[in-house]
């Protein structure tokens, strides 16, 4: 990684305080830092000079609830770190002061023994807390919810309910969304804060909340919380476990973290890349390596067809020499095609906006589309097929150039829609993919078209 201008000098400044001894001069540029910009100065620290020790010293110099803040920030490996510095009594007092779902976060990367350690040694309310967040599945909306909300029980007047919100708004999340709940903890409604500051104090929040909540189960994909607070711009997400109680809440920053998260995931699908734990300037080599090897070697074995293809045309090509000058053109095009159909395929089905319902229309709409598409460069290239090889020539590059960026188009389009039939993800369809599909087909469909033309010519 690499730090803007501002923030590089702000760490020269640091550690130039810290191995002088200044302990005044850091009480007075600490606080100077939003936790966001402190935890990126530490993980560089960290990841490009290796100086834990400094991170350590810093952190040191940190009131207990700010180091929780900017220890949440920082990527997991650099928690992981931090935390196995720490002394067990200093590592319980930094996760008491964690919202609940970082602190569950970094609990989980703990080794089980200091896991087993630090669990005896809280009290049990916030043990079996931490315990029930942990123990979601990576990836859903148990996993990245947060327990530190506002409930109201049902049956409250508005006096009261304000005296409850000054009770827990401390330790909570967010207090602009308030969640009513019935005798048995489940979801009964939801109300705004200002809602409940208009409101007369002796009207009863059963009156007032919306009982139409939208919620998600806990089990629920992370994406689908994601897409849920987009489309109805939440503040926050309630989360409700198999028998309807209320058991957290995904807010809306969280949700951008999945939303950036997921994009990030897919545009390295989207160049068949595997998925990778961290940042590309922080992945190990031989994971790096590992994540991208796999698909270039299947697509290097796939690209052999093409030249079994041009082997198989090789009279023809021996006739018409110049067809060889069109070759790189004809199945480019038809990949560039194919690899835009499919990217809007994918990202569509991403959002929302298009599903395997839709692949009738799609593809009536796409036939359209690609037919202009193909007609129009075609129109571009035939004159240079009369310079290059004579009108003959020239028909077969218009004619290759039509079917190849038409069929192109509609393998890029349909891809998608068939790897989700079978399970796999849409995102697989990627560039590289449709390409090299392209390239084998597009060397058939040109010399078959160029055998069937010129012979005789």
């Amino acid at each position: 990684m690499s730090l803007s201008e501002p923030l590089q000098e702000h760490k020269e400044t640091l550690l130039t305080a810290l191995e002088q001894g200044q302990r005044e001069r850091l009480d007075e540029l600490l606080p100077e830092l939003r936790a966001a910009d402190l935890s990126e100065i530490l993980e560089e620290l960290v990841e490009e000079e290796d100086d834990l020790a400094s991170v350590l010293s810093l952190l040191d110099c940190l009131p207990l609830e700010r180091r929780a803040n900017v220890l949440g920030y920082l990527p997991g490996e650099v928690q992981l770190e931090v935390a196995q510095s720490m002394s067990d009594e200093l590592l319980l007092s930094v996760l008491e002061e964690m919202g609940s779902d970082e602190r569950a976060d970094l609990f989980n990367l703990l080794d089980e023994d200091r896991q087993e350690v630090l669990l005896r040694r809280m009290a049990r309310q916030e043990r079996e807390d931490l315990k029930r967040l942990a123990s979601y599945e990576e990836g859903t909306a148990g996993a990245i919810m947060t327990s530190d909300y506002v409930a109201i029980p049902s049956g409250m007047t508005v006096s009261q309910a304000m005296m409850r919100v000054r009770q827990t708004a401390p330790d909570a999340e967010t207090v602009y969304q308030l969640y009513i709940v019935d005798p048995e903890g489940k979801l009964a409604g939801t109300l705004s804060l200002r809602q409940l500051m208009v409101a007369r104090p002796g009207a009863r929040v059963d009156d007032l909340m919306i009982k139409d909540v939208i919620r998600i189960s806990v089990d629920e994909a992370q994406e689908e919380v994601a897409r849920l607070v987009a489309r109805y711009d939440l503040l926050a997400m309630p989360v409700i476990d198999h028998d309807d109680r209320l058991v957290g809440i995904v807010t809306h920053d969280d949700a951008m973290d999945v939303v950036e998260s997921e994009a990030t995931e897919d545009f390295h699908k989207g160049m068949s890349i595997g998925q990778l734990e961290d940042g590309v300037s922080r992945v190990p080599l031989w994971s790096l390596y590992r994540k991208r090897v796999t698909w270039l070697v299947l697509l290097v074995f796939a690209n052999l067809f093409s030249g079994a293809g041009i082997a198989y045309f090789e009279d023809t090509i021996a006739a018409q020499v110049a067809l060889v000058f069109f070759l790189p053109l004809l199945i480019g095009s038809g990949g560039n095609a194919g690899a835009q159909a499919a990217t809007l395929m994918v990202r569509g089905m991403a959002t929302g906006d298009v599903g395997v319902k839709d692949w009738g229309k799609l593809l009536g709409r796409e036939l359209l589309v690609a037919g202009s598409l193909g007609l129009t460069m075609a129109l571009a290239v035939a004159p240079i097929g009369v310079m290059r090889g004579g009108e003959a020539v020239a028909m077969v590059v218009a004619t290759s150039m039509v079917t190849i960026v038409l069929f192109g188009s509609l393998l890029g389009m349909c891809l998608p829609f068939v790897l989700n039939r079978v399970g796999w993800d849409p995102a697989t369809a990627s560039a590289p993919l449709v390409t090299t599909l392209i390239d084998a087909s597009g060397v058939l469909i040109y010399f078959t078209i160029a055998t069937a033309v010129l012979t005789g010519v």
